[in-house]
């Protein structure tokens, strides 16, 4: 197991000022937990939490911290965590606090690890077949010193319509895997037909229709109708004629 140090001092201003000042300053605000003895406010470097989880074993790693008073020149009370919980600003992306976890090296604990492919899938590789992670992390129970960087499972042999479940996962001395053992881990789907999109044919125009004019009746030009200043015109002649 790697050894991994992280010196930290006991934050003696609290609230939310304090801790914006100790950002502005490089450090990160963190806080020691202890089953049910009291919680310890620390502060950590920014550089010195980054070099600490970037080990192999991620943000499993075991850690010795030295936590020292923040003016006080006693020596470094050391305790020995893990990390619980990591908050990162969703702007930024930087993590703006840390929980810690004391723990003992005699005692189990729970702690979730990434599970990781290993190999080919045949229906990969002779059948075009697509492998499908599905559960990327499994809760084990384990000594810290035991806790695996990672569970890798061979998917050499697993064919298209074929699963690989929590319970095919191999088993590590000491270890326990408490995730449900038929939960699904990776699969082989068929490959993805390709959706071929024919051309639509142009629609086809609809023909014209002619329609054939009536011809007019005859004299239908000069049968108009008379205005009433030509009939009054036609009565007037008439009375002419008869006098």
């Amino acid at each position: 197991m790697e050894k991994v140090f992280l010196d930290g001092k006991i934050r003696e201003e609290l609230g939310k000022n304090a801790v914006g000042r100790l950002r502005k300053e490089g450090f990160i605000p963190a806080v020691v937990y202890k089953g049910g003895g009291k919680a310890a406010a620390i502060k950590v470097g920014k550089k010195d939490l980054f070099k600490t989880l970037h080990t192999k074993a991620g943000e499993n790693v075991i850690i010795t911290l030295r936590i020292a008073k923040d003016k006080a020149k006693s020596k470094a009370d050391e305790r020995t965590a893990i990390i619980k919980e990591i908050q990162i600003d969703p702007v930024k992306d930087e993590i703006i606090h840390v929980d810690f976890n004391e723990i003992s090296l005699t005692e189990r604990l729970k702690v979730k690890v990434p599970v990781t492919d290993k190999g080919e899938a045949i229906g990969v590789k002779r059948d075009s077949g697509v492998l499908e992670h599905i559960l990327w992390e499994v809760e084990i129970e384990c000594l810290p010193t035991q806790i695996p960087e990672k569970l890798e499972v061979d998917v050499s042999n697993l064919e298209i319509g074929k699963d690989i479940f929590v319970k095919d996962i191999p088993a590590l001395e000491g270890v326990k895997i408490l995730a449900d053992p038929e939960a699904i881990v990776f699969s082989v789907k068929p490959p993805r037909a390709e959706v071929v999109v024919e051309e639509a044919a142009p629609a086809a125009e609809e023909p014209e229709v002619i329609r054939e004019k009536k011809p007019e009746a005859e004299g239908e030009e000069e049968a108009k109708e008379e205005t009433p200043k030509e009939k009054a015109k036609e009565k007037k002649e008439e009375k002419e004629a008869k006098a």
